[in-house]
């Protein structure tokens, strides 16, 4: 367990992080909050937990958050990654069904099911991205947008990214599929506490336009 470690990228999270916090604590001991420069006591909130929490002065984006908080655990000799958002949509018991799977694998993706609850504007642009990234770099991913994933030390070195915002995820997938790294996909339940929280139309937007310049660069 002593090289399993736990990020949590947050920003503006006070309401949800301590009960995500909480859950996670029960099983896992190195476990990094990373507060991007949040403007409410999400900082507070996690060191009362007992928890290492890293700190953005400003808001960078989820991206640079959570290179941060990888960094910091490779440092303290990681060699096993899960990353899980902030604000409650995802479940921490899922956390041993994930490491579980790297024993096996490079990367172990969650995927959502695109059921009734999933808002209408993120089954849409979960699809076309899905779409994009399969007709780009030739690999088929459920969800490319979920941000419930974990990695072995090695592997993160090959899918280091430069995103700094929510194009985080699909620069993600895009480097397992220029490195052909061995992935698994598991699904996943997801809690949707806020209709409109997360990636916009336009950030949607964005993560397309990158994929096709990542493309370009190759």
């Amino acid at each position: 367990m002593d090289n399993i470690f736990i990020i949590i990228p947050a920003y503006n999270e006070c309401k949800n992080i301590g009960d995500v916090l909480s859950k996670v604590k029960k099983k896992y001991s190195n476990i990094i909050v990373v507060d991007d420069g949040s403007k409410d006591r999400t900082f507070e909130t996690s060191k009362s937990y007992g928890v290492t929490v890293l700190r953005h002065i400003i808001n960078l984006g989820k991206g640079a958050a959570l290179k941060t908080g990888c960094e910091y655990a490779l440092k303290k000799g990681a060699n096993k990654i899960v990353v899980i958002d902030s604000d409650g949509q995802h479940k921490p018991q899922d956390i041993p069904r994930f490491l579980k799977e790297l024993d096996k694998y490079d990367v172990v993706l969650g995927y959502r099911e695109l059921d009734k609850n999933m808002p209408f504007i993120l089954k849409f642009g979960n699809s076309f991205i899905n779409f994009t990234t399969r007709v780009l770099y030739n690999i088929s991913v459920k969800d490319t947008q979920s941000g419930f994933r974990a990695f072995t030390s090695d592997a993160y070195k090959k899918i280091k990214w430069a995103s700094v915002g929510y194009s985080v995820e699909s620069e993600m997938i895009a480097n397992i599929g220029k490195s052909k790294l061995k992935f698994k996909e598991i699904p996943i339940e997801t809690i949707y506490n806020d209709k409109y929280k997360g990636t916009t139309p336009l950030d949607g937007v964005k993560i397309v336009i990158n994929m096709f310049l990542w493309r370009l660069r190759r």
